[in-house]
């Protein structure tokens, strides 16, 4: 059975930066999200734009974000 993670309320998250890669084509600067695991949810994160946090916050399962190769998960 799965569960709405966009139907749960946010509440306050404990985000941590996760960075990563470039962001530009030379090579310089560095890429990085925000992640919070969501409380009441098993293995389910928020994440946002380290450079933009108010832009919005996405929702998905440990095992989405395992699949897209992160490993820290």
């Amino acid at each position: 059975m799965s569960v709405d993670l966009y139907a749960r309320e946010l509440g306050p998250l404990a985000f941590r930066r996760l960075c990563g890669g470039s962001n530009n084509e030379d090579g310089e600067g560095e890429s990085c999200v925000m992640i919070a695991p969501l409380a009441g949810v098993a293995d389910a994160f928020a994440l946002r734009d380290s450079k933009n946090p108010d832009a919005g916050t996405l929702r998905f399962t440990g095992a989405e974000l395992r699949a897209a190769g992160l490993k820290t998960i």
